[in-house]
Protein backbone atom coordinates (compact mmCIF):
# COMPACT_ATOMS: atom_id res chain seq x y z
CA UNK A 1 0.00 0.00 0.00
CA UNK A 2 1.43 3.48 -0.77
CA UNK A 3 2.06 5.73 1.66
CA UNK A 4 1.51 9.54 1.14
CA UNK A 5 3.27 12.21 2.81
CA UNK A 6 2.24 16.20 2.95
CA UNK A 7 4.96 18.23 4.94
CA UNK A 8 3.65 22.33 6.07
CA UNK A 9 7.34 23.71 6.53
CA UNK A 10 7.35 26.04 9.63
CA UNK A 11 3.71 24.87 10.56
CA UNK A 12 3.44 24.47 14.64
CA UNK A 13 1.00 22.75 16.84
CA UNK A 14 1.20 21.53 20.42
CA UNK A 15 0.62 17.82 21.02
CA UNK A 16 -3.51 18.67 22.13
CA UNK A 17 -4.33 20.57 18.57
CA UNK A 18 -2.71 17.72 16.92
CA UNK A 19 -5.06 15.34 18.68
CA UNK A 20 -7.89 17.21 17.54
CA UNK A 21 -5.95 17.46 13.94
CA UNK A 22 -5.78 14.12 13.94
CA UNK A 23 -9.49 13.16 15.15
CA UNK A 24 -10.62 15.29 12.29
CA UNK A 25 -8.55 14.13 9.29
CA UNK A 26 -9.23 10.18 10.05
CA UNK A 27 -12.67 10.61 9.71
CA UNK A 28 -12.45 11.83 5.96
CA UNK A 29 -13.92 8.96 3.96
CA UNK A 30 -11.28 7.29 1.94
CA UNK A 31 -8.22 7.78 4.31
CA UNK A 32 -6.19 5.10 6.09
CA UNK A 33 -4.02 4.82 8.30
CA UNK A 34 -3.50 8.15 9.37
CA UNK A 35 -0.49 9.85 11.14
CA UNK A 36 -0.09 13.55 12.14
CA UNK A 37 2.40 15.14 13.73
CA UNK A 38 5.75 17.29 14.04
CA UNK A 39 8.83 16.71 12.63
CA UNK A 40 11.07 15.79 15.77
CA UNK A 41 13.66 12.56 15.84
CA UNK A 42 11.78 10.85 18.26
CA UNK A 43 8.12 10.92 15.91
CA UNK A 44 10.55 10.06 12.64
CA UNK A 45 11.98 7.14 14.35
CA UNK A 46 8.63 6.22 15.55
CA UNK A 47 6.94 6.91 11.80
CA UNK A 48 9.53 4.68 10.09
CA UNK A 49 8.63 1.74 13.09
CA UNK A 50 5.26 2.16 11.97
CA UNK A 51 6.30 1.49 8.44
CA UNK A 52 4.31 5.23 7.61
CA UNK A 53 7.73 6.92 6.71
CA UNK A 54 8.88 8.80 3.39
CA UNK A 55 11.11 10.85 2.13
CA UNK A 56 9.71 13.90 2.53
CA UNK A 57 9.00 12.99 6.00
CA UNK A 58 12.60 11.53 7.05
CA UNK A 59 13.80 15.39 5.77
CA UNK A 60 11.08 17.13 7.76
CA UNK A 61 12.56 19.74 10.51
CA UNK A 62 11.31 19.50 13.88
CA UNK A 63 9.15 22.73 13.40
CA UNK A 64 7.39 20.85 10.63
CA UNK A 65 3.92 18.90 10.33
CA UNK A 66 4.01 15.66 8.98
CA UNK A 67 0.99 14.46 7.91
CA UNK A 68 0.98 10.65 6.53
CA UNK A 69 -1.43 8.50 5.42
CA UNK A 70 -2.64 5.44 2.98
CA UNK A 71 -5.85 5.99 0.80
CA UNK A 72 -8.49 3.37 0.04
CA UNK A 73 -8.88 4.74 -3.52
CA UNK A 74 -5.77 6.27 -5.12
CA UNK A 75 -7.26 7.46 -7.86
CA UNK A 76 -8.78 10.44 -5.74
CA UNK A 77 -5.44 11.62 -4.48
CA UNK A 78 -6.01 14.94 -5.31
CA UNK A 79 -9.34 15.50 -3.66
CA UNK A 80 -8.37 14.02 -0.39
CA UNK A 81 -5.28 16.15 -0.57
CA UNK A 82 -7.72 18.79 -0.79
CA UNK A 83 -9.90 17.90 2.09
CA UNK A 84 -6.45 17.50 4.26
CA UNK A 85 -5.56 21.11 3.63
CA UNK A 86 -9.22 22.40 4.11
CA UNK A 87 -9.17 20.61 7.40
CA UNK A 88 -5.97 22.28 8.54
CA UNK A 89 -7.46 25.70 7.88
CA UNK A 90 -10.75 25.09 9.61
CA UNK A 91 -9.05 23.56 12.17
CA UNK A 92 -10.44 26.78 14.99
CA UNK A 93 -13.53 26.54 13.29
CA UNK A 94 -16.04 27.36 16.56
CA UNK A 95 -13.34 28.38 18.40
CA UNK A 96 -12.88 31.66 19.60
CA UNK A 97 -12.24 34.86 17.96
CA UNK A 98 -9.82 36.59 20.02
CA UNK A 99 -6.30 36.69 18.77
CA UNK A 100 -4.16 35.04 20.79
CA UNK A 101 -0.94 36.04 21.85
CA UNK A 102 2.34 35.33 19.69
CA UNK A 103 4.81 35.99 22.24
CA UNK A 104 5.70 37.29 26.18
CA UNK A 105 5.67 40.45 25.37
CA UNK A 106 1.98 40.66 23.56
CA UNK A 107 0.85 38.14 26.02
CA UNK A 108 1.66 40.39 29.15
CA UNK A 109 0.34 43.59 27.02
CA UNK A 110 -3.27 41.62 27.04
CA UNK A 111 -3.18 40.48 30.80
CA UNK A 112 -0.12 42.82 32.55
CA UNK A 113 -1.49 41.24 35.94
CA UNK A 114 -0.65 37.68 35.51
CA UNK A 115 2.78 36.16 37.18
CA UNK A 116 2.28 32.59 35.49
CA UNK A 117 2.79 31.60 31.69
CA UNK A 118 1.43 28.56 29.96
CA UNK A 119 3.90 27.39 26.86
CA UNK A 120 3.28 24.88 24.46
CA UNK A 121 5.58 25.70 21.33
CA UNK A 122 8.23 24.00 19.42
CA UNK A 123 11.12 23.30 21.91
CA UNK A 124 13.42 25.94 20.79
CA UNK A 125 10.97 28.04 20.70
CA UNK A 126 9.28 26.90 23.89
CA UNK A 127 12.80 27.48 26.07
CA UNK A 128 12.93 30.99 24.42
CA UNK A 129 9.76 31.99 25.63
CA UNK A 130 10.13 30.33 28.83
CA UNK A 131 13.70 32.24 29.29
CA UNK A 132 12.32 35.73 28.34
CA UNK A 133 9.27 34.52 30.96
CA UNK A 134 11.35 34.29 33.70
CA UNK A 135 13.75 36.87 32.89
CA UNK A 136 10.12 38.69 33.34
CA UNK A 137 9.76 37.11 37.35
CA UNK A 138 6.85 34.70 35.64
CA UNK A 139 6.18 31.40 36.80
CA UNK A 140 6.11 28.77 33.93
CA UNK A 141 4.30 25.82 33.18
CA UNK A 142 5.70 24.43 30.43
CA UNK A 143 3.41 21.64 28.29
CA UNK A 144 5.86 21.73 25.35
CA UNK A 145 8.31 18.77 24.97
CA UNK A 146 11.46 17.75 22.96
CA UNK A 147 13.58 20.22 25.01
CA UNK A 148 17.05 18.74 25.78
CA UNK A 149 18.07 18.18 29.02
CA UNK A 150 21.19 20.85 28.92
CA UNK A 151 18.29 24.04 28.02
CA UNK A 152 15.77 22.52 30.91
CA UNK A 153 18.58 22.38 33.37
CA UNK A 154 19.69 26.09 32.30
CA UNK A 155 15.61 27.03 32.63
CA UNK A 156 15.40 25.48 35.99
CA UNK A 157 18.72 26.82 37.23
CA UNK A 158 17.49 30.35 36.32
CA UNK A 159 14.21 29.65 38.18
CA UNK A 160 15.89 28.60 41.47
CA UNK A 161 18.17 32.15 41.63
CA UNK A 162 14.88 34.05 41.04
CA UNK A 163 12.48 31.66 43.60
CA UNK A 164 10.11 30.90 40.44
CA UNK A 165 8.31 27.49 39.73
CA UNK A 166 9.41 26.18 36.45
CA UNK A 167 7.20 23.61 35.81
CA UNK A 168 8.09 21.36 33.01
CA UNK A 169 8.90 20.77 30.57
CA UNK A 170 6.75 18.00 29.43
CA UNK A 171 4.66 19.03 32.28
CA UNK A 172 0.82 17.83 31.98
CA UNK A 173 -0.66 18.62 35.58
CA UNK A 174 -1.09 21.45 38.12
CA UNK A 175 -3.56 23.08 39.73
CA UNK A 176 -2.29 26.45 41.10
CA UNK A 177 -4.41 28.83 43.23
CA UNK A 178 -7.32 26.21 42.42
CA UNK A 179 -6.89 27.16 38.91
CA UNK A 180 -6.60 23.49 37.21
CA UNK A 181 -4.23 23.54 34.29
CA UNK A 182 -3.63 21.37 31.65
CA UNK A 183 -5.00 17.68 32.20
CA UNK A 184 -6.62 18.15 35.83
CA UNK A 185 -9.63 17.57 37.77
CA UNK A 186 -11.84 19.23 40.43
CA UNK A 187 -11.14 18.74 43.82
CA UNK A 188 -11.77 19.80 46.84
CA UNK A 189 -9.74 22.66 48.10
CA UNK A 190 -7.66 21.77 51.69
CA UNK A 191 -4.87 21.53 53.05
CA UNK A 192 -2.42 19.06 51.46
CA UNK A 193 0.13 20.59 48.39
CA UNK A 194 1.39 17.79 46.06
CA UNK A 195 4.42 17.78 44.09
CA UNK A 196 4.49 15.74 40.82
CA UNK A 197 6.66 14.31 38.34
CA UNK A 198 4.00 12.11 36.90
CA UNK A 199 0.70 13.41 35.39
CA UNK A 200 -1.92 10.56 36.10
CA UNK A 201 -0.19 9.70 39.34
CA UNK A 202 -0.67 13.23 40.35
CA UNK A 203 -4.27 13.03 39.36
CA UNK A 204 -4.74 9.83 40.98
CA UNK A 205 -3.34 11.48 44.44
CA UNK A 206 -5.56 14.73 44.14
CA UNK A 207 -8.56 12.64 43.37
CA UNK A 208 -8.16 9.84 46.37
CA UNK A 209 -7.69 12.36 48.60
CA UNK A 210 -10.70 14.07 47.08
CA UNK A 211 -12.87 11.01 48.10
CA UNK A 212 -11.43 10.16 51.29
CA UNK A 213 -13.16 13.82 52.09
CA UNK A 214 -9.74 16.24 52.23
CA UNK A 215 -8.66 18.68 49.51
CA UNK A 216 -5.70 20.01 48.02
CA UNK A 217 -3.80 23.68 47.94
CA UNK A 218 -1.52 23.14 45.28
CA UNK A 219 -0.48 21.18 42.98
CA UNK A 220 2.72 21.79 41.36
CA UNK A 221 4.17 19.85 38.86
CA UNK A 222 7.76 19.17 37.51
CA UNK A 223 8.30 17.19 34.26
CA UNK A 224 9.06 13.89 33.77
CA UNK A 225 12.36 14.27 34.10
CA UNK A 226 13.10 16.41 37.34
CA UNK A 227 14.02 13.72 39.30
CA UNK A 228 17.10 12.72 36.89
CA UNK A 229 20.57 12.40 37.75
CA UNK A 230 20.76 15.19 35.24
CA UNK A 231 18.26 17.84 37.04
CA UNK A 232 18.72 16.90 40.41
CA UNK A 233 15.39 17.81 41.08
CA UNK A 234 15.54 21.27 41.37
CA UNK A 235 12.00 22.00 40.52
CA UNK A 236 10.80 19.14 43.34
CA UNK A 237 12.84 20.54 45.63
CA UNK A 238 12.44 24.40 44.93
CA UNK A 239 8.43 23.39 45.33
CA UNK A 240 9.24 21.29 48.75
CA UNK A 241 10.46 24.24 50.04
CA UNK A 242 7.47 26.47 49.29
CA UNK A 243 5.06 24.50 50.51
CA UNK A 244 6.79 23.58 53.52
CA UNK A 245 6.77 27.63 54.06
CA UNK A 246 2.53 28.16 52.84
CA UNK A 247 0.71 28.55 56.08
CA UNK A 248 -2.21 26.73 53.38
CA UNK A 249 -0.50 23.52 53.25
CA UNK A 250 -0.30 21.49 56.24
CA UNK A 251 0.86 18.23 54.56
CA UNK A 252 3.04 17.62 51.47
CA UNK A 253 3.21 14.72 48.70
CA UNK A 254 5.48 13.71 46.70
CA UNK A 255 4.52 11.77 43.84
CA UNK A 256 7.26 10.22 40.99
CA UNK A 257 8.14 6.68 39.43
CA UNK A 258 11.16 5.48 40.82
CA UNK A 259 13.97 8.39 40.56
CA UNK A 260 18.17 8.21 40.33
CA UNK A 261 19.18 6.68 43.84
CA UNK A 262 21.05 9.56 44.88
CA UNK A 263 18.26 11.93 43.40
CA UNK A 264 15.87 10.54 46.28
CA UNK A 265 18.33 10.63 48.77
CA UNK A 266 18.72 14.37 48.30
CA UNK A 267 14.82 15.05 47.97
CA UNK A 268 14.28 12.89 50.97
CA UNK A 269 17.13 14.32 52.97
CA UNK A 270 15.41 18.22 52.39
CA UNK A 271 11.77 16.61 53.25
CA UNK A 272 13.15 15.71 56.67
CA UNK A 273 13.99 19.28 57.30
CA UNK A 274 10.35 20.46 55.89
CA UNK A 275 8.92 20.85 59.49
CA UNK A 276 5.50 19.30 58.12
CA UNK A 277 4.68 15.81 57.06
CA UNK A 278 5.97 14.73 53.74
CA UNK A 279 4.82 11.77 52.28
CA UNK A 280 7.09 10.26 49.70
CA UNK A 281 5.60 8.42 46.89
CA UNK A 282 8.23 7.29 44.62
CA UNK A 283 6.31 4.10 42.39
CA UNK A 284 8.05 0.94 43.53
CA UNK A 285 7.96 -3.25 43.37
CA UNK A 286 7.60 -4.38 47.32
CA UNK A 287 10.65 -1.90 48.80
CA UNK A 288 9.00 -0.66 52.19
CA UNK A 289 10.97 1.89 54.36
CA UNK A 290 10.11 2.99 57.99
CA UNK A 291 8.82 6.00 58.87
CA UNK A 292 11.63 8.81 59.73
CA UNK A 293 10.68 11.53 61.63
CA UNK A 294 7.71 13.35 59.61
CA UNK A 295 8.92 11.32 56.72
CA UNK A 296 6.69 8.59 55.55
CA UNK A 297 7.21 6.69 51.90
CA UNK A 298 4.08 4.79 49.84
CA UNK A 299 5.01 2.73 47.14
CA UNK A 300 1.36 2.91 44.82
CA UNK A 301 -0.51 6.00 44.98
CA UNK A 302 -3.38 4.36 46.87
CA UNK A 303 -1.12 4.02 50.01
CA UNK A 304 0.20 7.68 49.51
CA UNK A 305 -2.93 9.36 49.51
CA UNK A 306 -4.05 6.97 52.43
CA UNK A 307 -1.01 7.51 54.67
CA UNK A 308 -1.72 11.62 54.09
CA UNK A 309 -4.98 11.33 55.45
CA UNK A 310 -4.04 8.92 58.55
CA UNK A 311 -1.34 12.16 59.18
CA UNK A 312 -3.78 14.76 58.86
CA UNK A 313 -6.35 12.93 61.28
CA UNK A 314 -5.53 9.92 63.25
CA UNK A 315 -8.88 9.00 63.67
CA UNK A 316 -9.51 8.78 60.12
CA UNK A 317 -10.44 5.12 59.06
CA UNK A 318 -8.58 4.51 55.58
CA UNK A 319 -7.01 1.41 54.16
CA UNK A 320 -6.98 -0.39 50.97
CA UNK A 321 -10.57 -1.37 49.84
CA UNK A 322 -10.95 -5.29 50.05
CA UNK A 323 -11.82 -7.46 47.58
CA UNK A 324 -15.03 -9.14 47.17
CA UNK A 325 -14.24 -12.68 47.10
CA UNK A 326 -17.73 -14.06 46.97
CA UNK A 327 -17.56 -11.84 43.16
CA UNK A 328 -14.27 -13.08 42.35
CA UNK A 329 -15.60 -16.71 42.76
CA UNK A 330 -18.81 -15.61 40.66
CA UNK A 331 -16.29 -14.09 37.69
CA UNK A 332 -14.03 -17.21 37.32
CA UNK A 333 -16.57 -19.08 36.98
CA UNK A 334 -17.53 -18.12 33.75
CA UNK A 335 -13.93 -18.62 32.24
CA UNK A 336 -12.84 -21.72 30.11
CA UNK A 337 -9.67 -23.54 31.52
CA UNK A 338 -7.53 -21.70 28.50
CA UNK A 339 -8.28 -18.59 29.95
CA UNK A 340 -5.20 -17.42 32.48
CA UNK A 341 -4.69 -14.09 31.94
CA UNK A 342 -4.75 -10.44 32.66
CA UNK A 343 -4.50 -7.79 29.70
CA UNK A 344 -3.77 -4.35 31.12
CA UNK A 345 -5.19 -1.74 28.40
CA UNK A 346 -4.36 1.80 30.33
CA UNK A 347 -4.18 5.59 29.28
CA UNK A 348 -2.27 6.09 32.31
CA UNK A 349 1.13 5.81 32.67
CA UNK A 350 1.69 5.47 36.06
CA UNK A 351 -2.06 4.19 36.59
CA UNK A 352 -0.25 1.02 33.94
CA UNK A 353 2.86 0.83 36.37
CA UNK A 354 1.02 0.98 39.56
CA UNK A 355 -1.27 -2.07 38.61
CA UNK A 356 1.68 -4.10 37.27
CA UNK A 357 3.41 -3.74 40.24
CA UNK A 358 0.21 -4.52 42.70
CA UNK A 359 -0.04 -7.78 40.47
CA UNK A 360 3.09 -8.48 40.51
CA UNK A 361 2.69 -8.09 44.58
CA UNK A 362 -0.35 -10.16 44.50
CA UNK A 363 0.75 -13.00 42.14
CA UNK A 364 4.67 -12.85 42.45
CA UNK A 365 5.26 -16.37 41.10
CA UNK A 366 3.32 -15.15 37.44
CA UNK A 367 5.09 -13.80 34.14
CA UNK A 368 4.36 -10.50 33.68
CA UNK A 369 5.32 -7.97 31.37
CA UNK A 370 4.74 -4.56 30.16
CA UNK A 371 5.93 -1.88 27.10
CA UNK A 372 7.18 0.52 29.86
CA UNK A 373 8.70 -1.79 32.36
CA UNK A 374 11.96 -1.69 33.84
CA UNK A 375 13.62 -4.56 34.00
CA UNK A 376 14.64 -5.83 30.47
CA UNK A 377 13.10 -9.39 31.01
CA UNK A 378 9.60 -7.68 31.51
CA UNK A 379 9.50 -5.91 28.59
CA UNK A 380 7.67 -6.23 25.90
CA UNK A 381 9.04 -6.75 22.96
CA UNK A 382 6.73 -5.80 20.60
CA UNK A 383 4.16 -3.13 22.42
CA UNK A 384 1.71 -4.11 20.22
CA UNK A 385 1.24 -7.89 21.00
CA UNK A 386 0.71 -9.22 24.66
CA UNK A 387 2.58 -12.07 26.36
CA UNK A 388 0.78 -13.72 29.04
CA UNK A 389 -0.36 -11.31 31.94
CA UNK A 390 0.40 -7.77 29.57
CA UNK A 391 0.03 -4.72 30.98
CA UNK A 392 0.25 -1.88 28.54
CA UNK A 393 0.61 2.05 28.61
CA UNK A 394 -1.21 3.10 25.36
CA UNK A 395 -0.19 6.56 26.41
CA UNK A 396 3.32 6.15 25.04
CA UNK A 397 5.36 7.07 22.59
CA UNK A 398 4.93 4.43 20.18
CA UNK A 399 1.50 4.74 19.81
CA UNK A 400 0.41 8.13 20.23
CA UNK A 401 2.80 9.46 16.93
CA UNK A 402 0.50 11.29 15.49
CA UNK A 403 -2.09 9.92 16.85
CA UNK A 404 -4.34 11.51 19.36
CA UNK A 405 -3.24 10.22 23.50
CA UNK A 406 -6.41 7.62 24.05
CA UNK A 407 -7.40 10.26 27.25
CA UNK A 408 -8.66 12.20 24.35
CA UNK A 409 -9.55 9.93 21.91
CA UNK A 410 -9.79 6.18 22.96
CA UNK A 411 -10.36 5.31 19.46
CA UNK A 412 -7.09 3.40 19.07
CA UNK A 413 -7.09 2.07 22.80
CA UNK A 414 -10.74 0.46 21.42
CA UNK A 415 -8.61 -1.67 18.63
CA UNK A 416 -6.21 -2.92 21.24
CA UNK A 417 -9.53 -3.75 23.53
CA UNK A 418 -11.12 -5.93 20.76
CA UNK A 419 -7.61 -7.04 20.16
CA UNK A 420 -7.27 -8.67 23.62
CA UNK A 421 -10.88 -9.82 23.99
CA UNK A 422 -10.38 -12.54 20.48
CA UNK A 423 -6.92 -13.68 22.03
CA UNK A 424 -8.27 -17.28 23.63
CA UNK A 425 -6.17 -17.20 26.64
CA UNK A 426 -7.30 -13.34 27.78
CA UNK A 427 -9.47 -13.89 30.87
CA UNK A 428 -9.44 -10.05 32.20
CA UNK A 429 -8.51 -6.98 30.68
CA UNK A 430 -8.30 -4.13 33.13
CA UNK A 431 -8.36 -0.61 31.39
CA UNK A 432 -8.84 3.05 33.11
CA UNK A 433 -10.97 5.94 32.09
CA UNK A 434 -9.54 9.37 33.05
CA UNK A 435 -11.94 12.20 33.53
CA UNK A 436 -10.82 16.47 34.14
CA UNK A 437 -9.72 19.33 31.62
CA UNK A 438 -8.33 18.44 28.39
CA UNK A 439 -9.73 14.46 28.44
CA UNK A 440 -12.81 13.36 25.92
CA UNK A 441 -16.23 14.76 26.83
CA UNK A 442 -17.60 11.59 27.41
CA UNK A 443 -14.56 8.38 27.82
CA UNK A 444 -16.41 5.77 28.90
CA UNK A 445 -19.53 6.57 26.42
CA UNK A 446 -16.75 5.86 23.26
CA UNK A 447 -15.02 2.97 25.16
CA UNK A 448 -18.07 1.20 25.79
CA UNK A 449 -17.87 0.65 22.01
CA UNK A 450 -14.43 -0.97 22.15
CA UNK A 451 -16.10 -3.08 24.96
CA UNK A 452 -19.04 -4.10 23.43
CA UNK A 453 -17.50 -4.93 20.19
CA UNK A 454 -14.71 -7.10 22.29
CA UNK A 455 -17.35 -8.95 24.28
CA UNK A 456 -19.34 -9.94 21.02
CA UNK A 457 -15.99 -10.79 19.31
CA UNK A 458 -15.36 -13.40 22.58
CA UNK A 459 -18.84 -14.46 22.58
CA UNK A 460 -18.65 -15.56 19.01
CA UNK A 461 -15.43 -17.73 20.17
CA UNK A 462 -17.38 -19.24 22.87
CA UNK A 463 -16.14 -17.23 25.61
CA UNK A 464 -16.63 -14.47 27.65
CA UNK A 465 -14.51 -11.91 28.48
CA UNK A 466 -14.04 -9.98 31.93
CA UNK A 467 -13.95 -6.26 32.11
CA UNK A 468 -12.54 -4.52 35.02
CA UNK A 469 -12.07 -0.95 35.30
CA UNK A 470 -11.61 2.35 37.04
CA UNK A 471 -12.92 6.11 36.51
CA UNK A 472 -10.32 8.43 37.31
CA UNK A 473 -12.27 11.72 38.21
CA UNK A 474 -15.13 13.00 40.64
CA UNK A 475 -18.42 13.92 40.21
CA UNK A 476 -17.43 17.86 39.72
CA UNK A 477 -15.48 17.03 36.66
CA UNK A 478 -17.19 18.06 33.29
CA UNK A 479 -17.62 14.67 32.38
CA UNK A 480 -19.46 13.83 36.14
CA UNK A 481 -17.93 10.47 37.78
CA UNK A 482 -20.88 8.63 38.63
CA UNK A 483 -22.90 8.84 34.90
CA UNK A 484 -19.25 7.86 33.61
CA UNK A 485 -19.16 4.89 36.14
CA UNK A 486 -23.27 4.40 35.48
CA UNK A 487 -22.36 3.84 31.60
CA UNK A 488 -19.07 0.80 31.97
CA UNK A 489 -21.43 -1.00 35.17
CA UNK A 490 -24.40 -0.99 32.44
CA UNK A 491 -22.11 -2.77 30.43
CA UNK A 492 -21.11 -5.52 32.64
CA UNK A 493 -17.72 -3.32 33.65
CA UNK A 494 -16.56 -4.57 37.28
CA UNK A 495 -15.60 -1.09 38.52
CA UNK A 496 -12.82 -0.83 41.33
CA UNK A 497 -13.05 2.07 44.06
CA UNK A 498 -9.97 2.82 42.74
CA UNK A 499 -6.63 2.43 40.41
CA UNK A 500 -4.96 -0.21 43.19
CA UNK A 501 -8.78 -1.80 43.66
CA UNK A 502 -9.29 -2.40 40.50
CA UNK A 503 -6.39 -4.08 39.87
CA UNK A 504 -6.26 -6.13 42.89
CA UNK A 505 -9.65 -7.24 41.36
CA UNK A 506 -7.75 -8.61 38.23
CA UNK A 507 -5.27 -10.35 40.59
CA UNK A 508 -7.19 -12.27 42.58
CA UNK A 509 -9.18 -13.45 39.56
CA UNK A 510 -5.87 -14.05 37.73
CA UNK A 511 -5.03 -16.11 41.10
CA UNK A 512 -8.01 -18.11 41.85
CA UNK A 513 -7.97 -19.48 38.23
CA UNK A 514 -4.48 -21.04 38.11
Amino acid sequence: MKIFCLIKKNTYFDSVTLMGITKRLASLEGVLNLSVSMGSDLNKALLRDSGMSTPEAEAATPNDLIISFCLEDEENTAQLFESIEKGLVNRNKGGASKAKPVGIKSALNASPDANMVVISLPGEYAVLEAKRALQQDLHVMMFSDNVSIEDELMLKSLAHQKGLLMMGPDCGTAIINRKALCFANVVNQGRVGVIGASGTGTQEITVLLDQYGYGVSQVIGTGGRDLSKNINAIMMCDALQALAQDPGTDLIVLVSKPPEVSVAEKVSHLAKQAGKPVVVCFLSEGISRASDANLHFANTLEEGAQKAVALLNTSAKVAPVAVDTALVAELSNKLDAGQKYVRGVFCGGTLTDEARIIFKNQCPDLPCYSNVAKKPEEKLVNPNESVKNSFVDMGDDAFTVGKPHPMIDPTLRNLRLIQEAVDPQTAVILLDIVLGFGSNEDPAGVTLEGIEAAKKAAQQQGREVIFVGYVLGTDKDPQIMKLQMQKLESAGVILGKNNAHAARIAAAIIKGIQ
